[in-house]
């Protein structure tokens, strides 16, 4: 019965039950609480709890596991040893806004709007966000019976409209935006970055939609983000729940608690890290401590790559080229662990071309679920790999945006790019390509050795695959350039 009626389409719950501020994830919640006193789901059954842990602007090379010589991450090496390491695992864009929006819709940012040339990021005056009628994975785990929670950074829309209730998460909190964001203005940008105090923005901590702390006092934010994922997963351990802990750090201006101050050999950055990697193993111990590891997949990464230009206060891209805001593999490739005892076998890796796109197709697969006909997805289930075959292929194709123009495209292990550009420099150069620049991934993960002219075949597959793409990509009108008007006298 539990599945019978979480599976009811959404337009058939809108038809039966017409009031327009009913939802479908709340219709099947209130039809389910009828029915659990008989007919409650068995625990082999219920599908499995999904915590998403999604961390700000970590680099590819960041990690211990991924082969930082001096940041210490035993938490997360740990992570990686009793679960699974990717080695090419993909975020939808490389600034937060649109990667977010990839993560969470499971198709690339151009689709639904969360795409532009011009202003990549939604900022404090933005007008918009996600739109409502995207199908989020939070709605989709929703439908399921799942108890949803959004904790951390947001960042897909403040106006009310926007927010993650909005979206499928019954309980929100955390800030509306980047941690930059609502700067005091009446000190020096460099000085309040080189020695960044919270009263220095003005940023609203939420709790739902009750602005609780403001200034939020960033250097306790890890660890009440993490204090109430772990609220959260007890209160709700007797039913399926979804997670999705986006941390603020390591994006700068970079805040560590007082226990973290001096720990590391990398300076304030590898604090921050190893905060971060500590707040981790919180997360998993709790899971341990509930008694729900076997039935509970947990997910590590990051929205994109390192913010190169903030010097040792930015991460690492390790051997890749690039980082933020860039289509170089150090932009959009990070690193990647997925957890789940007794289903993951310990100490697999993987170099699948993976996404965090993924993660919708996947939950849709892990809860039966269905989608509406014609969507249009980017992602790919994750669950070959997840459940034994590290050497599945999950794509063979992956689409580079900068903004709403496509800067790249990769086939199987050659990517080409079409047009290069640096990010957040005054020097940027954007550089048009004819023919594309080449490189073989699989030999040459650096970019180091364009070999189009050795293999112009390639180049003529990787420009059919692009053409095809195009023809069914079907963007929506962008969503991040009308602001709101500012207030007259």
């Amino acid at each position: 019965m539990y599945h019978e009626i979480s599976r009811i389409p959404r337009q058939d719950m809108k038809r039966l039950f017409p009031g327009a501020a009913l939802r479908h994830g709340l219709i099947t919640a209130f039809l389910l609480a009828i029915l659990a006193s008989g007919c409650s789901a068995s625990e082999d059954e219920r599908p499995p709890n999904i915590i998403v842990i999604f961390a700000d602007d970590l680099g590819y090379g960041d990690l211990g596991v991924y082969g930082h010589p001096t940041i210490m991450t035993p938490r997360l090496d740990r992570m990686a040893q009793e679960g699974l390491k990717f080695t090419q695992f993909y975020t939808a864009a490389s600034v937060c806004t649109p990667s977010r929006a990839g993560l969470l819709t499971g198709r690339l940012p151009i689709r639904s709007g969360m795409a532009s040339d011009t202003r990549r990021v939604l900022f404090p005056d933005s007008r918009r966000g996600l739109p409502q009628e995207e199908i989020t994975v939070a709605e989709v785990l929703k439908d399921a019976g799942y108890a949803t929670a959004a904790i951390g950074k947001w960042h897909l829309g403040h106006m009310p409209e926007y927010a993650a209730r909005q979206h499928g998460f019954d309980y929100f909190y955390g800030l509306k935006y980047s941690n930059d964001m609502d700067r005091v203005p009446s000190l020096p940008v460099r000085e309040q970055f080189d020695d960044p105090r919270s009263e220095y923005w003005n940023l609203e901590l939420l709790r739902n939609e009750e602005v609780i702390e403001q200034p939020a006092e960033q250097t306790t934010l890890m660890q009440r983000y993490t204090d109430e994922a772990i609220s959260f997963m007890q209160e709700h351990r007797e039913q399926p729940f979804f997670i999705y802990l986006a941390h603020s750090m390591v994006h700068v201006p970079l805040f560590r608690s007082e226990a973290f101050e001096g720990v590391s050999r990398r300076g304030m950055y590898g604090d921050v890290m190893e905060e971060l990697d500590q707040t981790v193993g919180r997360v998993l111990d709790a899971v341990r401590e509930e008694g729900l590891a076997e039935n509970t997949l947990v997910v590590f990464t990051s929205d994109n790559g390192p913010w190169l230009v903030y010097g040792e206060q930015g991460g690492s891209s390790g051997l890749l080229h690039g980082g933020k805001g860039m289509t170089w593999e150090g932009g959009m490739r990070v690193p990647a662990l997925a957890w789940w005892p007794g289903t993951i076998e310990p100490g697999s890796v993987s170099a699948a071309v993976t996404s965090t796109m993924d993660l919708l197709p996947t939950a849709v697969e892990l809860t039966g679920q269905t989608l509406p006909a014609g969507l249009d997805l980017d992602g790919a289930s994750l669950m070959p790999v997840l459940t034994g075959d590290a050497g599945a292929e999950i794509r063979d194709t992956y689409f580079y945006y900068r903004g709403a123009t496509l800067y790249a495209a990769r086939v199987g292990p050659w990517k080409a790019h079409f047009i290069t550009e640096w990010a957040y420099t005054r020097d940027n150069e954007r550089t048009e390509h004819v023919p594309p620049l080449l490189f073989n991934l699989d030999v040459d993960p650096e970019e180091r050795f364009n070999v189009a002219e050795e293999h112009p075949d390639v180049v003529a597959r990787i420009n059919s695959a692009v053409l095809h793409h195009r023809s069914g990509l079907n963007p929506r009108p962008t969503q991040l350039e009308e602001r709101i008007p500012p207030p007259t006298d």
